[in-house]
């Protein structure tokens, strides 16, 4: 005997069905009503606090200058154009280097001793000394080395620091991510006949690579913005641009722009790494210089 199966057509949800899709939908609009009173009551407590205090009207006339803003706005944005160079460089450069010292520092093996000794001794140097500072001694001392075959331009010596400082946190995630891939995996890699690093390769490092996206993400967001320091060697990038623009005048708005850019850089990769991490079922995943 057979059944025949209403069609999808002639399919209508119950009256219970529609009394819960109507609460839903009453409980979403008046928690995004009482959401958005709430933020406009902060926003105007906080922006009648700023525009009611004393001193204002220098500050506006001194950092938010629309005039300064426009005339300032082409030198920033070459400048920026540097820094987004800069980062994705160095990112690429970043990944590299931080997993190879992430695969020596998983190595076994006494014979592997000196290589995971000085992977740790990287991983604890860089991490210990300021980034500010790792600029400042490999822009200025790098040159004055002379070493034959590395330019001396501080663009290459300030991305340098930012390489080396990076790649020492990007090195931990990685290996982090290593370490969490269960031991029977490498086990079950070994008894199909791979190698030690076909292992790595096929099975270990692919699962790791997925697991450790959203903190790779957020140090990626960090890198954005830090890319900014390296206009302490004097590299015409977006804050260097608008110390320029500042000095002929001492008007700070174009530090306002260069921080309203950088914004719009660093806000949407955030954003993005926020969706991943909730898409995938991470909760508190980062990891930032």
């Amino acid at each position: 005997m057979t059944h025949q199966v209403a069609p999808e057509a002639d399919w209508q949800p119950s009256d219970v069905q529609r009394e819960r899709d109507e609460w839903r939908r009453r409980r979403t609009v008046r928690s995004a009503a009482i959401a958005a009173v709430s933020t406009l009551l902060l926003l105007g407590t906080l922006t009648g606090a700023v525009v009611s205090s004393p001193g204002w009207e220098r500050v506006r006339e001194t950092y938010f200058d629309w005039d300064k803003a426009v005339s300032s706005f082409p030198a920033v944005v070459d400048g920026l154009w540097l820094n987004i160079r800069v980062m994705v460089v160095c990112w690429l450069l970043i990944l590299v280097l931080s997993l190879t010292v992430a695969i020596v520092r998983t190595l076994r093996g006494p014979v592997a001793f000196p290589l995971r000794m000085l992977g740790t001794a990287y991983v604890d140097v860089f991490r210990g000394l300021p980034l500010l500072l790792v600029i400042f001694l490999l822009g200025f001392g790098g040159p004055a080395l002379s070493l034959q075959g590395l330019p001396t331009s501080p663009l290459f010596w300030g991305g340098a620091a930012l390489v080396l400082s990076y790649s020492a946190y990007v090195a931990e995630v990685f290996r982090a991510g290593i370490e969490s891939v269960h031991p029977s995996q490498r086990l079950a890699g070994r008894s199909l006949g791979l190698s030690y690093g076909q292992t790595l390769r096929h099975v270990v490092l692919p699962q790791a690579w997925r697991r450790v996206i959203p903190p790779l993400m957020n140090d990626l967001v960090s890198l954005q913005k830090d890319s900014g320091l390296i206009a302490v060697l004097g590299v015409s990038d977006a804050i260097r641009k608008a110390q320029i623009e500042t000095a002929l005048d001492f008007n700070y708005t174009p530090y306002v722009v260069a921080g309203v850019l950088f914004c719009c850089l660093t806000i949407p990769m955030a954003r993005l790494t926020d969706r991943y991490a909730r898409k995938k079922g991470y909760h508190g995943a980062g990891g930032h210089l």
